[in-house]
């Protein structure tokens, strides 16, 4: 008893809706300790925000060093005389300021008058180059002009060990110098730039950051560090810049730039940003972004127009929190409106759209990155392990009621009512039917075998016999209403429509029959006396559903038909007969069934008569003479004509025809024969018997 109570709690635990929280505990632990998958499902998702804007075109450009230019000047790398030539050529076309995205760490292979050349270029013109932080250094890098507050915290920023510079006298000479170098997120792709590194104890600015700084012609651009990392920045004249604790900013990939080839440059740059990179075949390498692969030099143009446009896309530090409590607030929430379904599913539908479109209207008015599809998918997948479970139990407590239920009702009512809960309600149909009514014979003889000391035994026989009635019932697609006692009431036709309803009833009783008489064998091997059976079977209008009260309501009939259904059972002792059919079975049955007619009567408790038969069995599967039926209609027509003693006559002759199974009628007939002849009958007699027993 312990046990099965241990098993029952833990099944109402496991099926309750509230063990969701176990799912919703573990995106939440799953989000805290952020996997790869995780981090680059969110990272993704930033893509598709950023990306969403419409394009800003600025006045940038990048001029390429591509095929056309290798073509018209020669292998790579071009002599430094020709760069010099090209930045002249930019300023005398309008470049407003000039950044070499080309890293000079040797000395021109075709000689050092060339980079003589170059350095006289960059001493006459504002030009920013670019060095590489590396594994070691190489050349000298220029000091950066860069005011460090907090300077012991260098090692909390992005750190090299080593810087790969110009050659001096061009590292002397440029304007600026920035460094060249992306940190592509884990999944690769990059997103974010660093504006400063540090190498060696010093801090460099990145060649983005640089570049603005040489445009607001400002000497020097300001950090301040602190335990984590970058705690402010800032170019005097142009403000302060906005970056994570690493230094790095979220790069806007709807800033676009014009792009030219080296050789085939406007006439007027109109003041533009000139930035010149090697595009050519085997020599520059695009890298991944969320737009795709770019060009280093596009990239570095996305990045000075994200800060000369004060774009300041953010990740707050307070996001992660947020998300989290977000997701259990609304898990928690969600699970506490599962009791009330449609509630519950709103919810979901409410909570799961707000957290997709929420980050969505953050990031278009304040740049603000929040991850959608945490707790998006959070709430989904927990909605699915609360409702998965009310599914389960549901469908547990289905099969239940179809294992108890469909023990004493038709199993086609039980599916019809899982598939259709809906039908569950107070009222009925009115529809065409055939109802079946029983009745044990030789019941009070059978339980006084038992005595007062084996009711337990009579009680398991009686459920013998209801199961042997119910085979033929369920075989034949009836459905069992209830037993009533030793009786039994069953349809055909509802609650699966069937408009052969009257022959599946009529073969149904005479199953029946058969049925009992197996429960006979039974029976006599018990030492116990044998039972029979009436039933009496009649098609009409009925009214069909679930009949009763608000409280206590069942799937029923009522009406007329079923009244007359259960009269005619009551006949069939009276009748020497087994089973009795009405009228309107009988027009449905008699093209499939031998039917003989027995009477004309009028039940207890009606006025009108009813002509009612017994069916004999499938015409396919008897061998009875024409000649036979005829003689037993024709008694029946002189038994009209009141001509008795004939009658009488015709029923003699009769038995032992047809079986022998109507000879227990024809003996009641000719008894009835014999009592109408001492009845004066009027001349337009109709021949109704009135009955005056049920």
């Amino acid at each position: 008893m312990i046990l099965g109570l241990w098993q029952y709690k833990m099944k109402r635990i496991l099926l309750s809706p509230w063990t969701a929280l176990i799912t919703l505990a573990i995106i939440l632990a799953i989000r805290i300790a952020d996997p790869v998958f995780v981090e680059s499902v969110r990272l993704r998702y930033f893509d598709t925000l950023i990306t969403s804007k419409a394009p800003t075109e600025n006045n940038i450009y990048t001029v390429n060093i591509d095929e056309a230019t290798l073509d018209r000047y020669g292998q790579w790398p071009l002599p430094r005389d020709r760069y010099a030539k090209l930045i002249q050529d930019l300023y005398n076309r309008g470049a407003g300021l000039v950044v070499f995205n080309i890293l000079m760490a040797e000395p021109d292979r075709t000689g050092a008058i060339k980079d003589v050349a170059l350095s006289r270029v960059l001493e006459q013109y504002s030009v920013v180059l670019s060095n590489l932080p590396a594994a070691k250094t190489k050349n000298s890098p220029q000091p950066p002009g860069s005011a460090v507050l907090g300077p012991e915290y260098l090692d909390r920023i992005i750190t090299y060990p080593g810087m790969i510079a110009n050659i001096p006298m061009l590292e002397e000479m440029a304007y600026g110098i920035g460094t060249v170098n992306t940190l592509p997120e884990i999944d690769g792709v990059n997103r974010r730039i660093p504006l400063i590194v540090a190498v060696n104890g010093q801090l460099y600015p990145s060649l983005s950051i640089e570049t603005l700084r040489v445009l607001a012609q400002d000497t020097t651009f300001q950090v301040k560090l602190n335990e984590l990392g970058v705690e402010k920045m800032r170019i005097p004249k142009f403000g302060p810049v906005t970056t994570d604790n690493l230094g790095r900013i979220w790069i806007d990939w709807s800033q676009r730039n014009k792009t030219v080839s080296a050789v085939d440059l406007p006439t007027d740059f109109g003041g533009a940003v000139v930035i010149v990179g090697v595009t050519a075949a085997g020599i520059g390498n695009p890298v991944p972004t969320p737009v795709g692969a770019v060009w280093p030099s596009d990239v570095q143009a996305s990045v000075i127009a994200t800060m000369i446009n004060n774009v300041v896309i953010q990740r707050p530090g307070w996001a992660d929190g947020a998300e989290l409590i977000s997701l259990a607030l609304a898990g928690i929430l969600l699970l506490f409106l599962t009791r009330w379904t449609y509630a519950g599913l709103a919810t979901v539908g409410i909570l799961a759209v707000s957290s997709a479109i929420i980050p969505y209207y953050l990031y278009l008015d304040f740049l603000f990155l929040f991850d959608a599809t945490v707790v998006t998918v959070g709430i989904i997948l927990v909605a699915l392990h609360a409702y998965g479970v009310k599914f389960v139990s549901e469908f547990l407590q289905k099969q239940q009621i179809k294992r108890q239920f469909g023990s004493y009702v038709n199993p086609t009512i039980v599916e019809r009512l899982q598939q259709h809960p809906e039908l569950i309600r107070l009222g009925g149909e009115k529809r065409e039917l055939s109802v079946v009514m029983t009745d044990m014979r030789n019941f009070t003889a059978l339980g006084e075998s038992y005595g007062e000391a084996g009711v337990e035994d009579f009680t398991r026989v009686m459920n013998s016999y209801m199961t042997a009635l119910s085979v033929p019932i369920l075989k034949n697609d009836g459905t069992l209403i209830k037993f009533i006692g030793d009786a039994s009431l069953h349809i055909h036709g509802a609650p699966i429509e069937d408009p052969d309803h009257a022959c599946r009833a009529v073969q149904t009783a005479l199953d029946m029959i058969e049925a009992v008489k197996g429960f006979n064998q039974d029976l006599a091997v018990l030492g116990k006396p044998p039972v029979g059976m009436g039933a009496g079977v009649n098609t009409g209008e009925i009214i069909v559903g679930n009949i009763g009260a608000k409280t206590k309501f069942g799937y029923d009939v009522l009406g007329d038909a079923v009244s007359i259904a259960a009269r005619l059972e009551g006949q069939t002792k009276g009748y020497g007969v087994l089973v009795i059919i009405g009228p309107n079975t009988n027009e449905l049955v008699r093209h499939k069934y031998i039917t003989l007619k027995l009477d004309y009567i009028a039940v207890k408790g009606k006025k009108e008569g009813l002509h009612i038969y017994t069916p004999l069995g499938r015409r396919d599967q008897l061998a009875i003479s024409n000649a036979d039926v005829q003689m037993h209609a024709a008694m029946q027509q002189l038994y009209r004509q009141q001509k008795f003693d004939n009658a009488a006559r015709f029923c003699r002759d009769l038995k032992g025809r047809f079986g022998g199974v109507m000879d227990h009628y024809y003996d009641i007939w000719i008894e009835r024969c014999e009592q109408m002849k001492q009845v004066k009958l009027p001349a337009d007699w109709d021949g109704m018997y009135r009955a005056t027993s049920k």
